[in-house]
């Protein structure tokens, strides 16, 4: 059988300091939910031919595709202010496919077991959680926002501890790559200024490659991902999104959202809302969403820094008034956003 899986895994080829090789978890008794139809074929990906049995053990991964290579990518991440080593507790990268050998798309399973990376955790998903995350990153796509995609979803036939017994799920998340600023804070951690060299341009030939050739690839890359980040959460204010955890390991180097957690739409304004029950202090609240983009990008700044400049000072000072220039460059494309809206036509005094 075709169904048009054309797969060119770059990630897989880098050193294990990056991820480990690993399966998803085999489950028992697999049922599709739901497939995204037009995803598929937006992919390239024909699975109409298919019943719908097969269709459950493909995305449960119990029967994996040619050409994957499976694996659980490495990050850190500020986990509401407070830094942690981690990465992929519940989620097996299953390649990079390619469209029309130009566009790559991560493939992957969230919710398919245990890797090194679990901790104490189960590696498993709820299955509400994940048709929330497949509705939600589908409406913010149907809005015109970058954001990562959501391919299918499938019970596990497996009861989850949680609070209760919960039914178990796996997603199939589609993106342009699983790149966080978490990922650049794990290999800084590490101190091999080699691996940080091999993350940049790891990054730069898959998401910035007008940039291949700069002087300073690593201050050019901070600076687009801040013009990233900006338009992103300019995004977001503009259909009230919250996001609900916006941890430094939940920020894409591509600008895309990613994570759909304790996230929800405001019914009502007021830029205090928080939607996430362990957000206790509203650090993650409406209104502070613009605030914590820049605090996620000066960590991703710092991680920068033996990159910027031979010389640490000097280093510091450049970084330090690139992330300062970001309240200028939100507030533009912020007001610029607002205009739209409003149907405000040109540019007055007043308009803020």
């Amino acid at each position: 059988m075709t169904v048009g899986w054309h797969f060119d895994n770059t990630y897989s080829k880098l050193s294990d300091t990056f991820k480990e090789e690993v399966k998803p978890t085999p489950v028992n008794n697999p049922e599709l939910v739901i497939l995204n139809d037009q995803l598929a074929k937006n992919l390239n990906l024909d699975f109409t031919k298919i019943e719908k049995k097969e269709l459950s053990q493909i995305f449960s991964g119990n029967s994996l595709p040619d050409g994957s290579a499976t694996l659980a990518q490495a990050y850190a991440g500020h986990q509401f202010g407070h830094f942690i080593m981690l990465g992929d507790g519940r989620a097996v990268l299953l390649g990079e496919h390619l469209v029309n050998n130009t566009n790559r798309f991560d493939i992957q399973f969230k919710g398919s077991g245990k890797t090194s990376f679990s901790r104490s955790g189960d590696g498993r998903a709820v299955l509400g959680p994940m048709l929330r995350e497949y509705t939600i990153s589908e409406a913010i796509h149907a809005l015109n926002i970058p954001t990562t995609r959501s391919l299918a979803v499938v019970k596990t036939g497996e009861k989850i501890v949680r609070e209760n017994l919960l039914p178990g799920a796996i997603l199939t998340r589609v993106a342009s790559s699983h790149i966080r600023v978490g990922t650049f804070q794990y290999i800084a951690a590490k101190q091999n200024i080699d691996d940080l060299k091999i993350l940049v341009d790891y990054t730069i030939d898959r998401h910035y490659p007008a940039i291949k050739s700069s002087n300073n690839k690593a201050l050019d890359l901070l600076n687009l991902v801040m013009e990233k980040q900006c338009q992103l959460v300019v995004n977001w204010m503009r259909v009230g999104f919250i996001h609900g955890v916006m941890n430094t390991d939940n920020m894409a180097i591509s600008g895309e959202t990613i994570d759909y957690g304790p996230c929800a739409f405001m019914d009502h304004y007021n830029p205090k809302t928080v939607f996430s029950s362990i957000d206790k202090f509203g650090r993650y609240s409406f209104s502070n969403q613009p605030p914590i983009t820049k605090w996620n990008l000066s960590r991703f700044a710092e991680c920068l820094i033996p990159l910027i400049d031979k010389d640490e000072e000097v280093a510091i000072k450049i970084a330090t008034e690139t992330i300062d220039n970001f309240q200028n460059i939100y507030e533009e494309k912020w007001l610029n956003m607002m205009r739209d809206k409003l149907g405000l036509f040109g540019d007055h005094k007043g308009d803020k």
